[in-house]
């Protein structure tokens, strides 16, 4: 055989678009299979590792995507949170209404903060959002009487149900979480290819040269801090309806740096990393917590060595190394 028609005979390679949406939506069906092989304690940590990795790609479109290093993420999470919890509670409204809600008012308190701390930049940036999210905090234990503060309450099981179908069957939450996380996901992936998406990136590489070109940069920032708000929103509210719990907990600072541990551990500013960080981190966490006492000894230990030998994160490496067509 000629090397021109062995050239002729050899398939061409996938273009990055077929590569890139066949990755992602194997990994849905993948995580929709699983749920028919796996026994319930993992069965139920995966539903919540979706949702928390919903919450920690909210935070990737700030950090990984804008560049805007945020510590208050948790009152956006904790929003949602608190507003579908309260209206189940006080309002008698159901799921969706309430899940509707709670996406509403993380929205509503990115505008507010939005309008005020992207007036900063950098640590400044950082700072005041730590203040607004510990002010969030202090909120909810101020009006303890409907909180319950650390106690935190139950949703009733009543306002629990979506279209008929109970949230508290591990089948009905399994399955609301992974349509949630795939939403979230293919969102994801059409910003960080949209232009929308690649002046995110600019403004995250060089905000003057992003200036210097005509682009609104506070705009494009509140418009990203406000997607980024939503999608915890979204987690937020979809924790409390599927696992029926509202705590103060979840407006603590420890939940504004979760999502910043996940992100740079999978990957920050790819879309498929904070999935992979969650499902790290938390399996870390747990089995290491099972083993020792001082399990944040090791974890630290891991991210040492993540730092180390995987500076952008697991996948932030791998595409600089070996994919470069990764999202």
């Amino acid at each position: 055989m000629s090397e021109s028609t062995a050239v002729l005979s050899t398939p061409p390679a996938a273009p990055p678009t077929a590569r890139i949406l066949g990755l992602h939506l194997g990994v849905l069906a993948v995580l929709f299979a699983l749920h028919f092989v796996l026994p319930d304690y993992h069965h139920i940590s995966l539903s919540r590792i979706m949702v928390l990795a919903c919450f920690a790609m909210g935070y990737n479109l700030a950090f990984g995507y804008s560049g805007l290093l945020s510590l208050g993420h948790a009152m956006f999470f904790a929003a949602g949170l608190y507003a579908a919890g309260l209206v189940a509670q006080f309002a008698d409204i159901a799921a969706p209404g309430g899940f509707l809600i709670g996406v509403a008012a993380a929205a509503l308190v990115a505008l507010t903060l939005g309008a005020i701390a992207l007036r900063t930049g950098g640590v400044s940036f950082m700072i005041v959002t730590l203040m607004f999210a510990q002010a969030v905090f202090l909120i909810i234990y101020y009006f303890g009487t409907y909180t319950r503060g650390d106690e935190g309450f139950v949703v009733p099981d009543a306002m629990r149900v979506l279209l008929g179908l109970d949230l508290a069957d591990p089948t009905v939450r399994y399955m609301t979480a992974l349509a949630l996380f795939a939403a979230c996901l293919m969102g994801s992936l059409a910003l960080a290819r949209s232009n929308l998406g690649r002046v995110l990136i600019a403004i995250r590489e060089n905000e003057d040269r992003a200036r210097m070109l005509g682009y609104d940069v506070y705009r494009y920032k509140l418009t990203a801090l406000t997607l980024s708000a939503v999608m915890a929103g979204a987690a937020g509210a979809a924790y409390g309806l599927l696992f029926g719990y509202v705590g103060a907990s979840f407006a603590s600072i420890q939940y504004s740096i979760y999502p910043l541990l996940w992100v740079l551990m999978g990957g920050a500013g790819t879309v498929l990393g904070p999935f992979l960080g969650t499902v790290l981190m938390f399996y870390l966490v747990d089995l290491t917590s099972a083993a020792t006492t001082a399990y944040l000894l090791v974890v630290g230990l891991v991210l040492i060595a993540l730092i180390l030998f995987f500076p952008k994160g697991i996948l932030g490496t791998v595409r600089e190394r070996y994919l470069p067509w990764l999202p």
